[in-house]
């Protein structure tokens, strides 16, 4: 297993699962769109800057980020860990806006209210056939 076929497993998801830590220390697990952009060892997520998410993540940076398949027979899922970026600057913004995000956010893309998830890829725990697998980055 390399991290290759991680990132291609990644990409055939439509949900992405990703956790943050509260003020209190516990874990936050989120549903989400898939992630945007997948760029070495950064998994790019687009979000609100108004988000409690947003806030956790510049409060405390590492995070955990989950994808999972679900077949008839066969079940697939990595976990993965790492650091969680808040990037609010404009070029990051451009470079994962997609047409119709206006919907989310109505000013487009310099809209304050959409920032950028960057997660950088630490290690992972890859799960299948009753077999997990430890890749690191």
């Amino acid at each position: 297993m390399d991290k290759k076929v991680i990132f291609d497993f990644i990409q055939e998801q439509k949900t992405a699962f990703i956790a943050s830590i509260d003020e209190q220390g516990f874990p936050v697990m989120r549903a989400m769109l898939a992630p945007r952009k997948i760029d070495g060892n950064f998994i790019y997520f687009s979000t609100n800057t108004s988000s409690k998410k947003v806030k956790q993540y510049l409060e405390n940076e590492k995070a955990c980020v989950y994808f999972y398949k679900r077949g008839r027979f066969k079940y697939q899922g990595v976990s993965i860990t790492g650091i969680m970026q808040v990037c609010t600057d404009q070029q990051t913004k451009d470079m994962i806006w997609r047409f119709g995000d206006t919907i989310f956010y109505k000013k487009g893309v310099t809209d304050p209210d959409y920032c950028v998830l960057k997660f950088e890829c630490k290690k992972a725990e890859y799960y299948c056939d009753l077999k997990i697998e430890q890749i690191e980055f």
